[in-house]
């Protein structure tokens, strides 16, 4: 992985109308591509459908279907607050299931699970059958409706990584809780990240996410997934998705363990973000929270310091 790698921008079009409380229209401007292409071949959309320095490009996840293949989930609802077993496939264009992947970071496949208000989130990476059907369980605490995305790459000769979306519904009494507000810094499971950095609309920018314990710098994470952390950015509104690798990889001689992991990232627009950084130390994977705005969004959209992020509820399951 070489070092300065961008945000990766999907081509993808707006497949659902979710109302005022969840609608774009002329909320979200287009996905401004980075000034440089990215150094991730296999996240990099050329063709006709899309790649991430076109201007009329639009996020990830955003759609069911794309370039052929299309996500068929076949567990469309679950009850909140019990656990289940969520079921999927990917079909190609002539509706067969595909059973054959590039491995990328590890998997197969990687399947994110977000609520539609960004206060849960889930990291899953499940197992697919000889048909190809892929299953994972998951536990959704609350009520509501949740974006389940697929980032894979198809081993047909020519494809490109996509990530698609559909809609999981969530049974029980829903109750909206609000977005954490915007802060440098951010507790989890007794670890205490700090972000340095601003993510601007359509202009890469550096992040660097800083782990400590204790307060003490940690200083020996282990890699996951072939890197000391994982970064993804959900819009707030439609949940566009967007992947960032980190800047470095274990082993290339510069790259250090910790304490911090950097990230060169660009927002397709102005709005508001939640940003999951997946780390791991002393075997196990964590995830930490952070609601970033960009452009004129709020009055005062300044970070707040030294605050707990309590609302997110973030885990991993494998």
């Amino acid at each position: 992985m070489n070092t300065g790698v961008k945000i990766t921008v999907f081509a993808a079009a707006l497949a659902v109308t979710f109302g005022t409380a969840y609608g774009v229209g002329g909320a979200f401007g287009p996905v401004a591509g980075d000034p440089e292409p990215a150094a991730h071949a296999e996240h990099d959309r050329s063709g006709p459908s899309g790649h991430s320095g076109h201007a009329d490009a639009a996020p990830a996840g955003l759609q069911i279907s794309e370039a052929g293949y299309t996500l068929d989930l076949k567990t469309p609802r679950v009850t909140a607050g019990e656990k289940s077993e969520l079921r999927f496939a990917v079909r190609d264009r002539d509706g067969r299931q595909v059973t054959s992947y590039r491995r990328e970071h590890g998997k197969e496949l990687h399947l994110i699970v977000a609520s539609r208000d960004l206060v849960t989130y889930r990291h899953l990476h499940p197992t697919r059958a000889a048909d190809g059907t892929w299953s994972t369980p998951v536990d959704l605490p609350a009520a509501g409706t949740y974006r389940v995305f697929a980032d894979f790459t198809p081993a047909a000769e020519g494809a490109a990584n996509l990530t698609l979306g559909a809609d999981l519904a969530a049974s029980g009494t829903y109750k909206a809780p609000p977005l954490p507000e915007p802060a440098n810094t951010t507790k989890t499971d007794g670890y205490t990240v700090t972000l340095n950095g601003d993510l601007r609309p359509g202009k890469a920018s550096d992040l660097t996410l800083s782990v400590s314990r204790d307060g003490r710098p940690v200083t020996d994470l282990e890699p996951y997934l072939g890197a000391y952390g994982h970064l993804v950015a959900l819009r707030s509104g439609d949940l566009a998705y967007l992947h960032v690798h980190p800047n470095g990889e274990p082993g290339d001689g510069a790259t250090k363990p910790g304490p911090a992991v950097s990230f060169t990232a660009t927002a397709p627009s102005a709005g508001t973000y939640r940003l999951f950084l997946d780390f791991q130390h002393n075997g196990t994977v964590r995830t930490a929270a952070f609601t970033v705005h960009t452009g004129n969004v709020t009055p005062d959209s300044t970070p707040k310091p030294a605050s707990s992020d309590k609302h997110s509820d973030s885990n991993h399951q494998h």
